[in-house]
């Protein structure tokens, strides 16, 4: 049986192309407002172009997802729904989550949202969300649910089960990259051997499933078998390749951490530790240790730890002074 095809007139067709475009053009415009606002509160600290070409790029990348002609594709043919999903939840997370958005609103925003917005993040439901089972369950787990059930032919007989099915893919996959690789600020994130596991398992599982739906097992998908064939080695050999981005995006960010003591932060010469690149902590900003002038590399250090001050207050220095 065919997968099943909505009728569409011209103008859901129109709407529903410039809808999702007008919605990711207005991401790119908030991106780049906050990165020039994060620019202008700190010249000497700025903002990486790097991570403004990554942001773009999983901006880039959930167009080709959701606009002509993968969108048409994936309503009729199951290859088309798999390869939008590789994009929409993988690819374009991995390259939004790698923009370090957090980190750059906690620059660009005053101090008062900054602790609301840090507040929020170490909240118990946010530390609850973070957590890598639960980001594994929900981006991986969902999916033999999805395929080995009847979910799947239910959310995609309406035209609004695919949005709210795209909007799963995002956010599951925007949450499993953050959590394994993001290079923004996360409460108790675990150590990388740890997550190193984790990604494991979602390898094993994307390997599994894919495996079984090729093989037709347990299969609840109302496709022709060449389709359904086609749609697993695209899942198997697409999904290899973002969980190896995602590992070398892991190693990419993480530094070794060196101390010879419990505290968090070094207080002597010789003890020194170093945070994934690009991470500014905001909970620490009222914490910075003190430096000597005369030590090597004190200038880059003065300009990191004047960026951790409070932003200037109504009596010219830091609210928390």
């Amino acid at each position: 049986m065919d997968m099943p095809q909505h009728a569409h007139t011209a103008g859901n067709d129109i709407l529903s192309a410039l809808l999702p475009a007008l919605v990711l053009f207005a991401c790119a415009a908030g991106y780049l407002h906050l990165a020039r606002r994060a620019h202008r509160r700190n010249p000497a600290l700025g903002w990486s172009r790097w991570r403004t070409a990554s942001f773009t790029l999983g901006l880039v990348l959930l167009a080709v997802a959701l606009l002509p002609p993968v969108a048409p594709w994936a309503h009729i043919d199951f290859r088309g729904h798999m390869a939008q999903h590789l994009l929409i939840g993988m690819y374009a997370p991995l390259a939004l989550v790698l923009g370090a958005p957090v980190t750059l609103a906690l620059r660009a925003v005053s101090t008062r949202r900054g602790r609301q917005f840090t507040a929020l993040l170490h909240s118990r439901p946010a530390r609850l969300l973070a957590h890598p089972a639960i980001a594994l369950l929900l981006s991986t787990g969902s999916l033999a649910v999805l395929y080995f059930s009847p979910l799947h032919e239910t959310i995609t007989s309406q035209p609004a089960g695919h949005w709210l099915l795209h909007a799963h893919f995002l956010f599951s996959g925007c949450l499993f990259a953050y959590v394994i690789a993001g290079p923004d600020p996360a409460p108790a994130r675990p150590g990388v051997r740890t997550r190193l596991v984790y990604l494991g398992c979602a390898i094993a599982a994307h390997a599994a499933i894919s495996q079984l739906m090729y093989g037709g097992y347990w299969i609840d998908i109302h496709a022709p078998a060449a389709q359904i064939r086609g749609a697993a080695e695209i899942m198997y050999y697409g999904g290899d390749i973002a969980e190896l981005l995602l590992a070398a995006a892991l190693v990419a960010t993480w530094r070794p951490e060196h101390t010879s003591g419990p505290s968090r932060f070094p207080r002597h010469r010789g003890q020194h530790r170093v945070v994934p690149q690009g991470v500014v902590h905001h909970a620490h900003r009222f914490r910075a240790p003190e430096r000597r002038v005369d030590q090597p590399g004190v200038e880059h250090l003065q300009v990191v730890e004047q960026r951790r001050d409070p932003l200037p207050g109504p009596g010219g220095r830091g609210a928390g002074q």
